[in-house]
């Protein structure tokens, strides 16, 4: 029976080697003859080990578990496309883009050997795959704006028309890297089956008669599926249950040593947690502690931290490294301040929330914030008080708001907030705040900067 063993997002996996040989450990033990290996993008970037290997550290992974085929996240661009150029021609997997396009407006990394599509005979089927990247990939990673991103479904649809004229394929497969637009990808496109990525929880789904997987982030589960004729069998597999491998560890650790990142910080009295479902939720420590470092570091009226850019991980402490700051915002991108008016200020917080934001899931909490009190009505999903230094926003005053220049290249998050806004730059965000832990420490407790509401929703 054919069978395909499905990553994605695997990120800061490879900052804990341990984890990331049981990651490998659990797919070479499900593996066989039989069995094709795939990620779904996002598995070279972000991490600390990756942005000191600027991706490099996949590369044993990908050995290690002997991958066949890899699609683009939005991630996988971080380093720049001539990084990423190099990465696909050095690591194993091939792989497949129909929508991503370079400079010249060709097929991207062409001479390094993507392709648009990919069959392969397993097991007396043929199965055709096609790899498809988030269209918003330009306007969320500054390092990917030389690069074009076509209609994901037109690409798709055309990808697939190609493999059922030229081969007598029984399941076409996509490799997708479009988060919550796999849904549309099931109904619009002829494929069979989804594997997804980029949204990080996990997923077990049939869309029109269209099974879609998802594993969530960082390499704690894989989905096991089974192809038997005309039914698809999902099995999930959770990594930590499986030995690791040895060898895959022996060469991260060597790597982690390396970067030289161990030394602390400083020390607080309880660990803060990082994970996802914590950041995502409203106010958190962690997300205080980053905006409270922008802050501090330039003077601003407002530091302004957004909760994707937190990477979830083990707790923060009791000793804070230098790699515990880098693994919060494993990212080149530097601070900046942007000039905004109160009204402008008064839009970036009304998007503090999933369901206004059109990124992640409805009820994501988007915003940690410094020098600033939002009062948010979630029955009515918008902001209905707000200060900054104790006094309520005055839509005509001018405020400062200390970033990350990702936000503001961003017109996805917080698209109030633009290049036009800017008015000073500073050091690489994880670099001020390494700073901010070395020179004054790295806490911060809940303090009702957010108070979520929930109200009737008004009258007409």
């Amino acid at each position: 029976m054919p069978r395909l063993l499905h990553y994605s997002d695997i990120e800061n996996v490879f900052d804990d080697p341990m984890r990331a040989g049981r990651l490998a450990g659990c797919v070479s033990a499900l593996d066989d003859d039989d069995t094709l290996v795939v990620g779904s993008g996002d598995n070279t970037s972000p991490g600390v080990l990756s942005l000191v290997e600027r991706g490099g550290q996949a590369l044993d992974f990908y050995h290690a578990v002997d991958a066949d085929f890899e699609t683009f996240g939005n991630h996988d661009f971080d380093y720049g496309p001539v990084r990423t150029r190099e990465l696909v021609s050095a690591s194993r997997p091939t792989w497949i883009t129909c929508n991503v396009r370079d400079e010249t407006g060709g097929r991207f990394a062409a001479a390094e050997g993507t392709v648009p599509w990919a069959t392969r005979d397993i097991d007396g089927l043929t199965l055709g795959f096609v790899g498809v990247t988030a269209p918003a990939t330009s306007a969320t990673n500054p390092e990917a704006v030389d690069l074009t991103f076509t209609d994901p479904y037109e690409a798709v649809a055309a990808a697939v028309d190609d493999i059922r004229e030229e081969v007598d394929v029984d399941a076409v497969v996509a490799l997708s890297h479009l988060g919550s637009g796999d849904d549309a990808l099931a109904r619009r496109c002829d494929v069979d089956l989804v594997l997804g990525g980029h949204v990080h929880a996990e997923r077990d789904d049939v869309v029109d008669g269209v099974p879609i997987v998802r594993p969530g982030a960082n390499g704690h589960v894989i989905w096991e599926v089974r192809l038997d004729g005309d039914r698809i069998e999902t099995v999930r597999h959770r990594t930590s249950e499986y030995l690791p491998d040895e060898s895959l560890v022996e060469a991260l650790r060597g790597r982690v040593d390396a970067a030289g990142l161990g030394d602390v910080l400083c020390r607080i009295d309880r660990p803060m947690d990082r994970s996802e479902e914590t950041v995502a939720a409203g106010e958190c420590r962690v997300g205080n502690a980053i905006a409270d470092a922008y802050r501090w570091a330039t003077d601003a009226d407002v530091g302004l931290q957004n909760s994707g850019g937190i990477r979830s991980g083990p707790p923060v402490g009791p000793d804070v490294t230098h790699a515990n700051i880098v693994s919060l915002v494993p990212f080149e991108g530097h601070l900046v301040v942007a000039e905004v008016t109160g009204a402008e200020l008064l839009e970036i917080f009304g998007a503090a929330r999933g369901s206004a934001m059109g990124f992640g899931e409805p009820e994501w909490w988007h915003a940690h914030i410094s020098g600033a009190r939002i009062v948010w009505d979630d029955a009515r999903d918008e902001v209905v008080e707000a200060f900054v230094g104790g006094d309520p926003i005055d839509p005509d005053a001018l405020y400062t708001v200390a970033t990350s220049d990702y936000l503001l290249h961003s017109s996805v998050e917080f698209a109030a907030l633009t290049q036009a806004h800017r008015a000073g730059e500073f050091e690489i965000q994880h670099d001020v705040i390494a700073r901010y832990a070395r020179e004054v420490g790295f806490d911060a407790e809940i303090e009702g900067r957010i108070e979520r509401r929930s109200s009737a929703p008004a009258s007409d």
